[in-house]
């Protein structure tokens, strides 16, 4: 890989073990256009990276990601937007990105996930959190839909009555209750974590590496196959969903510090 062609992904190794480290920790890791674009093409660069066998993928400072960068929902509300069929491609290299690459992916859930940042980490093989940690998908609280991959993943880990809760409301979830649902794999103490995350690493790095790739990508075949016919319908619902009286609402009351009054425009 040439890290060079990045500048808000910052990256390290240990052995076959190669760590995607979101980097904006002044604002919680929220991806803005230029970290969208990035993460559109680390996964497949990641793929083809012939000194790793793993991957592991966090955020730094004292967050996952925080989700989406306000300062860039806001030019979107103002009008200032990249033709959203640009981001509809980029949303879909991520997930696609995630689903077909080859090498297993592991989540270290530093701290809050949510929004983008919860459905990157879901779409991850393994997902290993700190018990603090929160998970959320809060687009309706934006007025915006699910639509970057969260309505497709997370009835698919806890089952549609749960999902739809957490979908429709926006409530968070935290790790220990997450794990206890099936919604990530393993809930851990924080000073725990980059430990347990090691061991976990360098464990299926000693593993027959064909058989696991091969196995990812057999049980991965429903969830390409799924997103493959529902997910331009969730970005292109999500896209609608900016050109709403709604949307710029949430956006001014979180920059304004109260709550959005929601008119259903």
């Amino acid at each position: 890989m040439n890290f060079d062609h990045y500048k808000l992904l910052d990256f390290s190794r240990d052995g076959r073990v190669l760590t995607i480290i979101m980097n904006r920790p002044e604002l919680l890791n929220a991806v803005n256009h230029e970290l969208h674009d990035e993460m559109a093409r680390v996964f497949f660069d990641a793929a083809d990276d012939r000194e790793s066998d793993i991957i592991i993928l966090t955020g730094a400072g004292r967050a996952f990601s925080a989700g989406g960068d306000f300062e860039w929902l806001d030019k979107q509300v103002k009008g200032d937007r990249i033709p959203f069929v640009h981001e509809a491609k980029t949303m879909r290299r991520i997930v696609m990105g995630l689903l077909d690459c080859p090498k297993p992916v592991i989540a270290k859930v530093n701290g809050d996930a949510m929004g983008f940042g919860a459905s990157v980490a879901l779409l991850c093989d393994v997902v290993i959190a700190a018990n603090e940690a929160r998970f959320a998908d809060p687009h309706v609280k934006l007025g915006l839909v699910a639509g970057d991959g969260g309505a497709m993943i997370w009835p698919q880990l806890i089952g549609f009555a749960k999902a739809k809760h957490y979908l429709l409301t926006g409530d968070a979830i935290n790790a220990v209750d997450a794990e206890r649902c099936n919604l990530i794999s393993f809930a851990v103490a924080a000073e725990e974590l980059d430990g347990f995350v090691a061991q976990y690493a360098a464990k299926l790095a000693r593993g027959a590496q064909s058989a696991i790739r091969y196995t990812k990508s057999v049980t991965n075949i429903a969830l390409r196959q799924l997103f493959s016919s529902v997910f331009e319908a969730g970005v292109a619902y999500e896209g609608l969903t900016t050109y709403t009286a709604d949307f710029g609402e949430a956006v001014h009351a979180v920059q304004e510090k109260r709550r959005p009054q929601f008119t259903g425009k």
